[in-house]
């Protein structure tokens, strides 16, 4: 970025979200350290290669208690904006700057769900290093292999009370986006899970100003071991067998086959030269693809697929 780009406002604003990004992956790491009670994360510094600036801060854990593998990922990065980016991301400008957390959590047990989430801030700027936009993004969602109603509204219900203060027509527009995205449109829209909320370009001025937004996306992140911790509690010690783990390892396939084929945040890191192994850290460990397969009539397996074939108001 230019010394224009880095006025003192600008500058000092950036610096508080970046400090709040790290904070809040630290908060999240202990947090399930702590309740996991077996594994640590694994972390990893890296910087951006290739003429290109910035770096991350990648922490990885596997092999745990309730965690099979999950990652809590941050990166500070920026650079020029390329002809690629313009074409496939529709970004107009000459430099860009985003920081940003995210993860993905899969357990071991298939009556814990996996969960997804992530908060990022982004500016562009003009050929005189000159912010000409910039926006927030974020969400998260739940994937669960077995559906159980009460962790569904405990979900959605956290969140909708970290945005209420905000407006009240907020989280019935980021959960309706939230189900439209998440969403294998190459399998009729099956979602991949039971939503959450997700938003993408929110600007100063829109609805609430730069300080609001900032104080927005601090509430939906530090809402969300709220959101999902009681829920690993109450499941993580259901016996379960064979059937389940073939389930869970279908439904994961699901998973990839949306990360890899529509995820957005998979093509900006890829299209902006980000570190590979951070970028793919959201793929399970383990998945299956069984041809045609349909659950049986009537189980909790077919309960759990109907829940995925229409978008379903969980509170």
């Amino acid at each position: 970025m230019t010394e224009t780009a880095r006025d003192n406002t600008t500058a000092a604003f950036r610096e508080r979200w970046i400090r709040y990004t790290m904070d809040l992956q630290d908060r999240i790491c202990r947090g399930l350290e702590q309740e996991d009670g077996k594994a640590l994360f694994r972390t990893d510094e890296w910087q951006r290669m290739q003429g290109q600036g910035g770096g991350g801060r990648t922490r990885v854990i596997a092999n745990g208690n309730f965690l099979e593998k999950g990652g809590v990922n941050t990166s500070v990065v920026f650079g020029q904006v390329t002809d690629t980016m313009r074409r496939q991301l529709g970004i107009d400008g000459e430099q860009w700057f985003a920081c940003g957390l995210s993860l993905v959590l899969h357990p071991v047990n298939p009556y814990v769900p996996t969960t997804h989430a992530n908060w990022r801030y982004f500016e562009l700027y003009d050929g005189n290093g000159i912010i000409c936009d910039r926006w927030f993004g974020g969400g998260a969602d739940l994937t669960p292999y077995y559906l159980f109603e009460e962790d569904a509204r405990h979900f959605h219900s956290t969140l909708k009370n970290a945005m209420d203060p905000f407006g009240t027509a907020i989280y019935p527009q980021y959960k309706k986006q939230c189900d439209a995205y998440f969403a294998n449109t190459h399998r009729n829209n099956e979602t991949r899970g039971i939503g959450g909320v997700f938003y993408d370009h929110i600007r100063p001025g829109d609805t609430m100003d730069l300080e609001t937004l900032f104080t927005f996306q601090r509430a939906n992140g530090d809402c969300f071991l709220d959101s999902y911790l009681p829920i690993v509690q109450k499941r993580s010690h259901t016996a379960y067998g064979e059937r389940e783990t073939e389930w869970q390892e279908i439904r994961r396939g699901r998973y990839v086959e949306f990360n890899l084929i529509h995820d957005r945040g998979t093509v900006f890191g890829l299209k902006t030269g980000g570190r590979t192994e951070s970028i793919l850290m959201s793929l399970p460990p383990r998945a299956r693809w069984e041809y045609d397969h349909h659950p049986e009539p009537g189980s909790e397996e077919e309960k759990l697929l109907k829940a995925c074939q229409q978008p379903v108001d969980w509170l």
